[in-house]
């Protein structure tokens, strides 16, 4: 293995904090606590032809590799790309010079895993780790996009989930029969893509190829392709924020490429997605676990505290050591009681969201339903539609734009929007029970 070869060369152990950078497991040492490594630089024979190669055909990958991380110790295209004959995924390189050369534009989280282990277990255990394969029982939420967006078009009815879905949440990547990707399911910068070697996640969702830039992943934008939008539009609540009001003056002047666990305040004078939710920040340390470090779940129809070890459980973490975690992110900017006084306002405007919106809200809901007053598709009923709006549309605005300080989410987007919804539903709900039947 060249990574067994190139690593004996000379290895200088850096405190800086850096990303793992190889695991030599043949060799039966774990080398993932490793931060840093260092090394003389030097490419297989094949992974020189491969490099002379696509410098023609494919000049914007090689020449992002050649400023990445991976380019400057050494790791080759072969590294990430190789595949035995066998793999499912294999694909026969036909090109001339090249004899049983087998590849896969298939990069599974495993591959990177072999030497960001610790980056991948924190990974798996956290709620981005469900982004697909939470969806796959949702049978209401296939039959809205395949049959009502889609139309039930046999052949064109999936184009609203490959062309939205699965770009965020991810899909199964299949293959046809010759080992390629199957088009209706790849390309895509899912986050939970479960690759045909059974390995779920997708690093470079946030850590673009094949560049897999550390400063990249730091800033807002890498964040906001999914999570913007009338649903969770966390990225206008960031700019509506005095935090993303700092970073847009003057964001452009911070020192975006320190190593991991040591990118802190003076770096940055407020924080990004990352710095809350993943960054080393104080006596805290990275982590790819991006449910670590929350309270509430503030996706979900209404919002409970996180108390479950199952991944796929909408409440996974641990909802009150989340909080002390968060707080100490907190405390590396603010004094005790303006972090205290922040989260009891946050804290005080979801509760009202559970109690007098969504409370009252779905018990009107499950009283029409056990009264035969629904409509039997939930998408021409405008009760229905009014309900879903509260929580998956004005319900999170209200609820992120309260614990991520953006005032007019919380409020105009938020708030205002809702009590409109319930005067709504209530009408509607006065009127069916008093008719006994549903308005034309």
């Amino acid at each position: 293995m060249r990574l067994i070869r190139t690593c004996w060369l000379l290895l200088l152990i850096m405190l800086s904090g850096s990303t793992t950078l190889f695991a030599q497991e043949s060799a039966g040492l774990d080398m993932s606590p490793v931060r840093s490594i260092v090394f003389s630089k030097s490419l297989t024979e094949l992974d020189q032809k491969c490099v002379s190669c696509h410098q023609d055909e494919h000049p914007g990958v090689v020449a992002d590799w050649k400023k990445s991380r991976h380019s400057h110790v050494g790791v080759g295209c072969n590294d990430c790309h190789a595949a035995n004959k066998g793999d499912v995924d294999a694909q026969l390189h036909a090109e001339e010079g090249l004899s049983n050369v087998y590849i896969t534009p298939l990069v599974s989280p495993d591959t990177c895993g072999r030497c960001h282990a610790q980056e991948q277990d924190e990974f798996n255990h956290s709620g981005h780790f469900r982004a697909y394969r939470q969806i796959i029982p949702k049978n209401s939420l296939h039959a809205l996009v395949k049959f009502h967006e889609g139309r039930d078009n046999p052949e064109l009815g999936n184009a609203p989930d490959e062309t939205g879905c699965m770009q965020c949440h991810g899909t199964e990547i299949k293959l046809m029969a010759d080992g390629k990707p199957d088009p209706s399911t790849w390309p895509n910068s899912g986050m939970g893509n479960i690759y045909p070697d059974g390995a779920t996640g997708n690093c470079g969702a946030c850590h673009t190829r094949h560049r897999f830039s550390l400063a990249e992943a730091r800033k807002p934008a890498a964040c906001a392709s999914c999570h913007m939008g009338p649903d969770h539009p966390d990225i206008e609540v960031f700019e509506n924020s005095k935090h993303g009001q700092i970073y847009a003056t003057e964001g452009h002047e911070w020192t975006w490429d320190s190593p991991a666990d040591g990118w802190e305040p003076g770096d940055y004078r407020a924080p990004t997605c990352a710095t809350c939710h993943m960054s080393g920040i104080g006596k805290l340390g990275s982590t790819h676990n991006i449910t670590e470090r929350l309270y509430w779940n503030l996706w979900d129809e209404r919002s409970d505290k996180r108390n479950s070890t199952d991944v796929m459980s909408p409440l996974l973490g641990d909802g009150d050591r989340g909080r002390k975690l968060m707080m100490q992110v907190c405390s590396s900017c603010h004094g005790e009681s303006h972090t205290k006084g922040f989260f009891a306002q946050g804290d005080k405007a979801v509760m009202l969201y559970n109690v007098e919106y969504y409370d009252p809200a779905k018990k009107m809901l499950e009283d029409l339903r056990a009264k035969g007053l629904l409509k039997e598709n939930p998408w021409t009923d405008e009760f229905q539609i009014t309900f879903y709006h509260l929580w998956h549309h004005e319900g999170r605005r209200a609820r992120h734009g309260a614990m991520m300080a953006g005032p007019d989410y919380a409020h105009w987007h938020g708030f205002f929007e809702l009590q409109q919804d319930m005067y709504k539903l209530e009408a509607l709900y006065e009127k069916r029970i008093k008719n006994g039947a549903i308005e034309d």
